[in-house]
């Protein structure tokens, strides 16, 4: 079952990046950078203490063409960058009061997806549900932190529009992450995925992956699938909220810094160079396909 927490107004916040954010200060080779992604009004900070400085993005209708993008409700997104542990932290608030987190660890080439979800009191849920969805993190998917840390915005209330919206990538999560061996593939995942102990997610073949570069398998469950189970249903076809089934959750990263810009220069002699000279932002979704022992604990997954 989902861990019981604290309302996600006020949850504990994922400053595992950078760590020197849980001290209360910041260190010297990390950087709290500021970062906006259209234009609308500014929505008002994220609650709770020692949040990364606010990014704001307009949230666009789901995948529309370039000319539906401009309308749209405002998400505001706060950035952490820590370049001397090689991470990134990307934190927004969804329209339906989810509290998303967005962890990459380049160091151990891992992306964590940390979902905190309003429940249903009436149905007897919990006042939330937490989510972690564990991928590998391939190169070139998202700026290095570094440049991340060494970026700046001079008015942190614009209201901007991700350049490129890139395909939503359907995942299936079928294998269980044990949390307290968790650490050995990312020292992260402690404290993002704190309030999803028993609800931490990965794929097959990211695990293949991983054991190639010497992590320990113990860590990793299979989880059942359709085709051990044929009557396993998907969560939205099924009517008994106690019955096992597929779930399903689709989020979405509004805007992030994804591929840095390259200009050229000619010095004197002709001779011509390529310097970084910017960035290109990108909105991106994710739906994550898992399993779930009772469709009560997966009732936003219901037909309309």
């Amino acid at each position: 079952m989902y861990p019981v927490g604290k309302h996600p107004n006020h949850p504990k916040q994922a400053q595992d990046c950078p760590e020197a954010a849980r001290r209360g200060r910041l260190s010297p080779s990390s950087r709290r950078t500021q970062l906006t992604g259209g234009s609308g009004a500014f929505a008002g900070p994220l609650p709770g203490p020692e949040l990364p400085i606010p990014a704001v993005s307009r949230t666009p209708p789901a995948y529309p063409s370039p000319a539906g993008r401009s309308r749209g409700p405002v998400t505001e997104e706060s950035l952490q960058a820590d370049s001397g542990s090689d991470c990134i932290s990307l934190e927004l608030r969804t329209a339906d009061g989810a509290l998303v987190t967005l962890t990459a660890d380049f160091r151990q080439e891992v992306k964590i997806f940390r979902a905190l979800i309003l429940g249903e009191l009436e149905r007897g849920q919990s006042q939330f549900q937490a989510l972690c969805f564990i991928t590998r993190l391939h190169r070139n998917e998202i700026i290095p932190s570094e440049s991340m840390a060494k970026l700046r915005q001079k008015n942190p209330r614009t209201v901007r529009q991700a350049e490129e919206v890139r395909g939503l990538e359907h995942l299936s999560m079928d294998v269980a992450v044990n949390f307290s061996k968790g650490a050995q593939l990312s020292s992260h995942i402690h404290n993002v995925c704190a309030e999803a102990k028993e609800a931490i997610y990965t794929r097959e073949e990211d695990v293949k992956f991983w054991l190639e570069k010497g992590v320990d398998g113990s860590m990793f469950e299979v989880l059942p699938q359709t085709s051990d189970l044929p009557d396993l249903q998907r969560c939205k076809l099924c009517a008994d909220r106690w019955k096992p089934c597929i779930c399903s959750y689709t989020l979405s990263i509004e805007w992030y810094p994804c591929m840095l810009k390259y200009c050229k220069s000619r010095d004197a002699g002709g001779k011509v160079s390529s310097y970084k000279c910017g960035i290109r932002s990108c909105q991106k979704g994710y739906t994550f396909d898992y399993y779930v022992p009772q469709k009560q604990l997966c009732l936003w997954d219901e037909e309309t």
